[in-house]
Parts: C-alpha cells; structure tokens; sequence
C-alpha cells in the first residue's frame, strides 16, 4: 500500500530511533489523522546485555492493542479506545471529537513507558473481519535469524566476502541478480549434505511461528519468497508453517554444487510478481473475496513486494526499504503484527 502514510507517525511518539521521520522522509501527522476504527498497536522491547556492537534489541515484551472505535452521545462523537494486554482488555476510554489531544496524551504515556506505536488503518481491520490473510515473508534476517547463505559460505571458508556482498545487496548497492552469482560462485564443490547441515541452524524469529499459526487459525495463509534457496526451504517449510515458498535452486551436480542456480533468480522484480499471484489465488471463492496481503521484508530487494501489499512492513530493514513501508518494525520480534492482524 504505502500510498497514504498519514496515520504512521506522531511527533510525541516517535521510537527510540529519534530520526526515523526524517529518514523516511515523510512529515509526521497528528492523532487527529488516524480513523476511527483503526487499530493501534503499542509494544516495547528490552535490551541485551552491552556487546562489541553494542545493546541488542530482544523480543518485545507484551505487545498492548488499542483499538479505535466510533462512538456517539447526545450532542457529540467521538472514539472509544479499547486498551488489550496480552489478549485481555483492561481499560476503555472514551473521547469526544473536541479532545483528540486526550488521545495524544494518552500515547504520550504510553511512549514515556518506552513503547513503540503502529497503526492498522480502518479499512484493513475491516477487511480482516471477513477477508483471509496472506503472510508474505522474506526469509533470511525476516522469517529466520540467520543469512543461509552466510552459512553455506562459511563451510567454503569465505563467510566474511559473501557477508560483505550480501550487505551491499541488502542495502541496494549493487544488483542483486549479479550479487546472488557472485555469492553463490563461492559455494562451488560444497558436498549436498551441508545444505541440510544448515538448514537445521535456521532459528525462527521470535514471534513468526505463533504469527503463521494464529493466521491460519483464522483462515490465512503464510508464503514465503526468498532470496535463498529452494533446498532449504523444503527442509524448514514445515517447521516453519509455510503453505506456499518460491527461491533460488542450487545447481547441483554428483552430489556437488556447481556454483551456480538453475532458473530465474528471484529478485525484487519476481518477489513483487509472485505477491500478485499469491494475492489472486489465495482469497475466498465462496464468496469472492480478495484477501488482505501483509508482506515482511528487510532489503532492498523487498520494495516491490512491500509496496504491492496492503500493508507493507520494514522489519529491522536498511534504509532503501524503510520509505516504502506502511510501518517500519525495529525489534527483534514479530509479536506487534499478530498484535495488529487482531490475533
């Protein structure tokens, strides 16, 4: 979507990140712009201990929802905010059109708490009350932790040069296509085996497990399309709960990889087509129904399918993503989207 980017940010309210505004370079807005019926979604997170690199953000602890609803009086309307706390609603407040700045105080507090703030506009928590979702995960730093093919090169002994190449892709540096070659050139003669050897070193992000299962305990559907490579992918698709992946595939001959892939290279061109497919095929037919497409992405190489989404987040993503996203996501956990989906 990304189109309307209004409702995104709030002057009082900005994250720990103080030039998150400026680096998307967008205006903030006022309270007053979010619609009614929208849902707000505030979640914070701790940090780990100091390393080398400095404080590491962990999961977000207990995502807080306030869900905006219309309201009417005599003489006056106005929004009920609905506060939930891991599930359970614990305050209702009501205001009239005359005090939105009562909502602003309110996030205001909720910020000097150390909260972070995200918004799902009207029109999708409306759709999602009978549209099904399609989760479109990027995989490497987004779905996983790791970077697979970090992993592969590190069997080569040639991590550092394929880290450093993959960074400068991720950022938009360079041609991903002719980055992937390059990356993948340096895998040659690694045995088949240590694909799977990999595989089983994929960590889930926090959160991204409950989020595939709380999506498809209400209908929805997780997919995946990668960078990586098919061979992993068939190895984490279930334990990850996918329903549908599209990647790379590793040439391999005698057991061997080659060095090369076979087939179109999935770049941010294919990931944006094959969003558009997913979303054609994976609503309702009875009734017709499209379904609401939620992408998640890190890189450069995510800006076509971020932006095809109906909402498009920029998880922990490098700066050429961050302006075409619908809410930019800096923690270590993807809790505040089930948060958001109503889940």
């Amino acid at each position: 979507m990304a189109t309307n980017q209004s409702w995104k940010s709030f002057p009082a309210l900005q994250s720990c990140e103080q030039n998150v505004g400026e680096l998307a370079g967008r205006e903030l807005a006022g309270v007053s712009d979010i619609p009614a019926g929208s849902r707000i979604v505030l979640y914070r997170s701790d940090s780990a201990p100091e390393t080398a690199d400095g404080p590491r953000p962990v999961a977000c602890q207990h995502p807080r929802a306030r869900h905006v609803e219309p309201v009417a009086g005599p003489g006056w309307a106005g929004y009920r905010f609905v506060v939930a706390d891991q599930g359970q609603d614990h305050q209702t407040e009501d205001h009239d059109e005359k005090g939105t700045a009562s909502l602003e105080s309110a996030l205001a507090g909720d910020r000097a708490e150390g909260f972070h703030v995200a918004v799902l506009p009207a029109d999708l928590v409306q759709r999602l009350n009978t549209a099904p979702v399609v989760l479109v995960f990027d995989v490497d730093s987004t779905l996983i932790q790791q970077e697979v093919i970090e992993l592969l090169a590190a069997h080569a002994g040639r991590e550092a040069e394929v880290a450093e190449v993959t960074e400068r892709a991720m950022r938009g540096e360079i041609d991903f296509s002719q980055s992937l070659h390059h990356r993948v050139a340096a895998l040659a003669g690694l045995p088949r085996q240590v694909i799977a050897e990999v595989a089983q070193l994929a960590t889930p992000t926090t959160g991204a497990t409950n989020l595939i299962n709380a999506a498809h305990a209400h209908g929805g559907t997780a997919c995946a399309v990668s960078g990586g490579f098919t061979q992993v992918l068939q190895i984490l698709r279930h334990r990850l709960g996918l329903d549908e992946f599209r990647a790379n595939t590793l040439e391999i001959v005698d057991d061997r990889l080659t060095g090369a892939v076979v087939g179109e290279v999935v770049d941010a061109t294919v990931k944006g087509q094959q969003l558009t497919r997913w979303r054609e095929t994976l609503g309702t037919t009875d009734p017709p129904t499209a379904a609401v497409v939620v992408a998640i992405g890190d890189g450069a190489n995510d800006m076509q399918m971020v932006q095809r989404a109906d909402y498009g987040i920029a998880f922990n993503a490098k700066p050429a993503l961050r302006p075409h996203a619908d809410l930019e996501l800096d923690i270590a956990s993807l809790d505040p989207v089930r948060a958001l989906l109503g889940y």
